[in-house]
């Protein structure tokens, strides 16, 4: 497979990304956070393509980026007060909420779990993607699993040419953090990965000390 380089500017990038994803492909573009491999979260067997392209264990779920913040409700079966509170405060951000998923979220999106993570990038091209798609995208960081996050499209390139058949070049992301995971199954949120979101901040947002996430 030959790997495309566009511009992320280009006329044409997010109408050539999305006849790619709609033919149940993976494509590469930045985030807020890190440059990431994206396709259909509906459809099974593309998700399946982002787990080959980076190597990702099968045990391992793969999160959903959103186009606003009321799809929340779209893949969520329950979303608790406190997630709704992060919700309107970090939207769109550097913060992945792990809700209760609906039972019609394919299952190697969930890994065979019944929780799916979700988040609204602060990501125009992103979410202009997911949008036209008009379904949430499945995404995770666009390199080999366990190997450094992306910030340019020359490390996705790197990592993941000949895997994938389109990288979008917006340049290099402000930084390599990831989301900050919250599971926020229970009615105190857990924190599973710290990254882009200071926890102190998320606790003093739920007015809760900082140590209450790690419970």
């Amino acid at each position: 497979m030959i790997t495309e380089i566009l511009p992320a500017d280009a006329p044409n990038a997010i109408q050539r990304a999305l006849e790619l994803i709609q033919r149940g492909e993976v494509v590469a573009l930045p985030t807020d956070t890190v440059y990431g491999i994206m396709t259909d979260g509906s459809n099974a067997d593309a998700i399946e393509k982002l787990f080959i392209a980076k190597d990702r264990p099968a045990h391992k779920a793969i999160q959903l980026l959103i186009a606003d913040a009321s799809d929340l409700e779209r893949v969520a079966v329950q979303v608790t007060p406190a997630a709704r509170v992060l919700a309107e405060k970090f939207f769109p951000g550097g913060l992945t909420l792990v809700v209760p998923a609906r039972a019609d979220l394919p299952k190697n999106l969930r890994a065979e779990t019944d929780t799916v993570g979700v988040r609204l990038p602060d990501a125009p091209l992103v979410r202009a993607l997911a949008r036209a798609l008009g379904r949430p995208l499945a995404a995770t960081s666009a390199n080999r699993s366990g190997g450094v996050n992306p910030r340019t499209a020359q490390d996705v390139l790197n990592d993941l040419g000949g895997r994938i058949p389109l990288i979008l070049d917006g340049g290099a992301t402000p930084d390599n953090v990831a989301s900050t995971v919250l599971d926020c199954t229970q009615a105190v949120p857990r924190v599973l990965r710290a990254g882009a979101i200071a926890l102190d901040e998320i606790a003093r947002v739920l007015n809760i000390p900082t140590e209450r996430l790690s419970n």
